[in-house]
């Protein structure tokens, strides 16, 4: 660079500038090129090729994108808590993402309705979840999922709130689509039919719940289920486990004679948080169980929280339980792919922490 009156003036474009930026971004810790370096990302290819194609109508037209380039764009998107739109701009706007993706300033970048159309081809087919258990699958195979202790909970994943009258909220809850709405395609298509209502230690929530399951030790996400916000977090535990499970850490939210007997009847050993009643509190002795149980049950609020915090993930913009729920599971995926990198790097295994590869 040259300077003139003290300033350091503009350059000219040199044959590796482009290069040397890339290892400058590179060297202050670029989350995406470490995540690229620990990632298989064949695992996916055979879930993608079942993606249903419509036939050409004719010759000619231009080609379409990579599936696999699709499917990252989404995990970037779901990483970054990137609309559709934003995900366009972002992927035109930034290096990391275009190495990320494997994109020179010289290829096209899918636009926000051919990354929309990608999604929703993946939803209709319902591929997330097998996306998430092929992942999952490496996973195991690799020893990153250790099953020797699993914890259960649920958090809310918000969506836009709906602005209804009153009794057009009492059919949505009795199932019903609202007298005029079948007419008003536009404003149907707008209103979620699915999301419910709910209230937690005084706070209001609108959405769904990310019931999930997670293994003691590595905190990467074992099994997941979806479910309107409304319902109970153990209405979904009979779903979420399996016979042979390994010991299970649960909050209070799971005690009750019915998640007893589906725990007893799987041969599960729990340590379940116990819950005091109105005129029955806990004796210190309870107490004391409670807390001895909560230093392990406690570590699936990491999870919660590294989606929240950094994934921006508890919020979903669709519109319907089908698409939420693929964004909620691709969000899990995701949460596990960057928890396996962080594994990777910081060794949290132990000396010997195998790769993914």
């Amino acid at each position: 660079m040259k300077t003139h009156r003290g300033y350091i003036q503009p350059a000219a474009l040199g044959l590796f500038d482009a290069q040397q930026r890339l290892e400058q971004i590179r060297g202050m810790g670029d989350p995406l090129a470490a995540l690229d370096t620990v990632m298989d990302w064949a695992i996916f290819i055979p879930v993608l090729d079942r993606i249903p194609r419509a036939e050409p109508k004719a010759p000619g037209g231009r080609p379409a994108y990579a599936p696999l380039l699709m499917f990252k764009i989404l995990v970037l998107q779901s990483l970054y808590g990137l609309s559709d739109e934003q995900a366009q701009f972002q992927i035109l706007d930034r290096r990391s993402f275009h190495q990320f993706l494997g994109l020179s300033e010289a290829d096209l970048v899918p636009d926000q309705n051919t990354i929309r159309e990608f999604r929703e081809k993946l939803t209709q087919a319902e591929l997330f979840s097998e996306l998430f258990a092929a992942f999952n699958a490496r996973l195991t195979d690799q020893g990153f999922i250790t099953r020797k202790g699993q914890i259960i909970d649920a958090s809310f994943v918000e969506v836009p709130r709906q602005r209804n009258r009153r009794l057009e909220n009492a059919a949505i809850k009795r199932g019903e689509v609202p007298a005029g709405w079948e007419q008003d395609a536009k404003r149907l298509a707008h209103k979620d039919l699915d999301a419910r209502w709910t209230k937690k230690n005084e706070q209001n929530y609108y959405g769904y719940k990310d019931h999930v399951v997670a293994d003691l030790a590595s905190k990467l996400i074992v099994r997941a289920e979806v479910t309107p916000a409304s319902e109970h977090d153990s209405q979904a535990l009979d779903s979420l486990t399996q016979p042979g499970d390994p010991e299970t850490w649960a909050d209070s939210a799971y005690t009750g004679a019915n998640c007893e007997a589906i725990l007893a009847a799987k041969g599960i050993v729990a340590h379940v948080c116990e819950k005091g009643t109105r005129g029955h509190a806990l004796t210190k002795g309870q107490q004391r169980s409670n807390r001895a149980k909560s230093r392990k049950r406690v570590r699936v609020e990491h999870i919660f929280g590294f989606m929240t915090g950094s994934m921006r993930a508890m919020f979903q913009r669709c519109i319907g339980y089908a698409r939420n729920r693929a964004g909620i599971l691709l969000a899990n995926l995701v949460y596990n792919m960057a928890r396996t990198e962080q594994i990777i790097r910081l060794q949290l295994l132990g000396r010997k922490t195998p790769k993914l590869a």
